[in-house]
């Protein structure tokens, strides 16, 4: 009898094209997605080499790094959007690659885009020249970000070498508390075991919790996988993420489909099958969570104060949490609630699906942003935002004060001119808080939709759960 094998095992054994020795292998790549800072570039370079997409179809562009967010916006909008959306699409009509620019009804944040459209799929083997790729591994495909020398090799040769990591699985079991959702869980999980943790594997996220989370929720928790240092991350496909797919535009039809959800429902961890690392995370014991570092691993809960640097055991991470006080304007000690904030940033590809602006909306309906408080609703996709507006979630935004922009990557990394304020603190919904991420001198707290929403309207980083009832705020 064949040994029980892991998901990951069992993704990364069916795309084998040749092993080429010491866990290295040559994969085929099932999908490549192209956005306008690596792709156009990426794309250039095929040209210049007198190289041909060997397989266009299999190829999906779309512009969000470089374009404005702003209402009305165009390319030449910002600095470099003309440039690189441009030579995205010239690129793209040039080669045949699908592309949905900025008037296409399906433009928006590249790792959006895949799942929602049905260019994702389960099973598949989805790259793309950005980091945060492991975001669709949640559709149970193998996902993960690449270089741009890679992304010429695979628009060449429709395959890549890659080294097999280990595997590892994190458990969730239990309900959610009050208030916290998927991004919560991703922080705890990275605050909890440290941003290295995963450096080196796949991991599959697992457990009743895992389970019973939404679509959105999955495709948040493995967005930040990179961030504990992990090459991929992935959910099982199960009945959820079917009837996710069922009616996207690019997901198979009729027979075809029959045919691949047979195919899909192998794809599951066998009992028995054994990882490299196990965790077992209770979901009870998460609370809302609020970065206070400059990394997504140094994370509290809301109600907690800002760790010392002598809480840190090696002399390393206590010059780290040193520097991040410093760069933040934090005090150790202090409560993380009530730290005052400038701006409020919801949106890229970790939390702009509509349940997110769902979550946002419903702490602001009836309130208003806090005064001095600058507030982006930034959807991830045109789909997104025509659903929001369909249900009145614009009107809600803007009656509370918040500005309701285009689709794309705006404030997660201001690549696009879109930068915060030196010095100024936003709460963000994005996935980095880096030094300078936002903006030279920007200081990023992460969180999730629901707790960004309630730091605009309080002007403060609040935990939302002690947020009065409306009706009792007369």
């Amino acid at each position: 009898m064949s040994q029980p094998k892991t998901l990951f095992a069992k993704l990364w054994d069916a795309h084998v094209v040749r092993s080429l020795g010491e866990d290295l292998d040559l994969l085929h790549v099932d999908r490549l997605m192209l956005h306008d800072l690596s792709g156009a570039r990426a794309m250039a370079e095929l040209a210049e080499r007198g190289l041909k997409v060997r397989n266009p179809e299999l190829c999906l562009a779309t512009p969000d790094h470089s374009i404005s967010s702003e209402p009305g916006r165009a390319l030449a909008s910002s600095e470099y959007g003309e440039r690189l959306g441009g030579g995205l699409r010239d690129m793209a009509e040039a080669t045949g690659v699908r592309h949905f620019g900025l008037e296409h009804p399906n433009q928006g944040i590249v790792h959006v885009v895949g799942p929602e459209t049905g260019f994702t799929l389960p099973g598949c083997v989805l790259v793309c020249g950005d980091s945060h790729t492991s975001t669709h591994g949640a559709m149970g495909a193998m996902a993960f970000g690449i270089g741009s020398s890679e992304l010429v090799h695979v628009m060449a040769t429709q395959t890549i070498r890659q080294r097999r990591p280990k595997a590892m699985r994190i458990t969730i079991d239990g309900e959610l508390g009050p208030g916290v959702e998927a991004k919560d869980v991703i922080l705890h999980i990275i605050g909890h075991l440290g941003v290295a943790a995963g450096t080196g594997h796949a991991v599959e996220y697992a457990g009743s919790t895992i389970a019973n989370m939404s679509m959105e929720g999955r495709l948040t928790i493995c967005n930040l996988s990179i961030e504990f240092g992990a090459r991929m991350g992935m959910v099982a496909a199960d009945e959820t993420t079917y009837d996710y797919l069922r009616d996207t535009a690019l997901a198979p039809k009729e027979a075809a489909w029959d045919e691949a959800l047979a195919y899909w429902r192998t794809l599951v961890s066998d009992e028995g099958a054994v990882f490299d690392r196990e965790v077992n995370i209770d979901a009870s014991e998460i609370a809302p969570q609020i970065t206070w570092g400059t990394s997504p691993g140094l994370t509290l809960a809301v109600t907690d104060n800002i760790p010392t640097p002598e809480s840190f055991a090696e002399a390393e991470l206590q010059q780290n949490a040193v520097n991040a006080l410093e760069y933040m304007g934090l005090n150790a000690g202090d409560a993380i609630a009530g730290t005052k904030v400038d701006r409020v940033f919801i949106g890229s590809c970790t939390n702009s699906r509509l349940s997110d602006l769902r979550r946002a909306a419903a702490v602001a309906k009836g309130r208003r942003v806090a005064n001095r408080v600058t507030a982006w609703v930034v959807p991830g996709s045109v789909p997104i935002k025509t659903a929001a507006e369909a249900e009145g979630l614009h009107e809600i935004f803007l009656a509370a004060g918040f500005e309701w922009r285009e689709p794309g990557c705006a404030q997660c990394v201001a690549s696009n001119g879109e930068v915060i304020a030196p010095g100024e603190r936003c709460v963000s919904t994005s996935n980095r808080n880096f030094v300078g991420r936002q903006g030279p001198g920007a200081r990023t707290h992460l969180a999730g939709p629901a707790m960004a929403a309630a730091a605009a309207v309080t002007g403060e980083i609040t935990d939302l759960r002690n947020l009065a009832p409306l009706e009792e705020e007369a």
